[in-house]
């Protein structure tokens, strides 16, 4: 899925990077620990968080994630949108909960980082 549908699907408010709403996500990861994205995401993985501080956006560079989508209507400041922008990060804004907007990409084909197959896989 192409993180332009991500967008219409979530009902997102793009914050910065329309010109990279192309890549292609696999993988979704919800989280607010930093340390767990580190661990588990995998390639072409979209970060959903709650956390809206300049860590986020350290992380998603450093686990060359496709992008990254606040939840709960959290909206970071203008330095974290900055510096998503001059790292060709897209950040997007839902009014969703973490919950919701998982479950949503789920049910679009978009599966989680863990790689423990769990019964709802089965």
């Amino acid at each position: 899925m192409k993180l332009v549908e991500v967008q219409t699907v979530l009902r997102s408010e793009v914050l910065c990077g329309w010109e990279n709403l192309d890549r292609e996500i696999v993988t979704a990861c919800g989280a607010d620990l930093m340390s767990d994205v580190l661990v588990y995401t995998k390639e072409r993985t979209l970060l959903l968080t709650g956390l809206t501080n300049i860590q986020v956006v350290r992380t998603a560079e450093v686990g060359d994630l496709m992008g990254i989508i606040f939840v709960r209507g959290k909206r970071p400041g203008p330095e974290v949108i900055e510096m998503a922008r001059v790292k060709g990060i897209p950040l997007m804004l839902t009014e969703l909960s973490m919950f919701d907007a998982c479950g949503i990409l789920h049910l679009k084909g978009i599966r989680g980082c863990s790689e423990r197959v769990t019964r709802c896989e089965l």
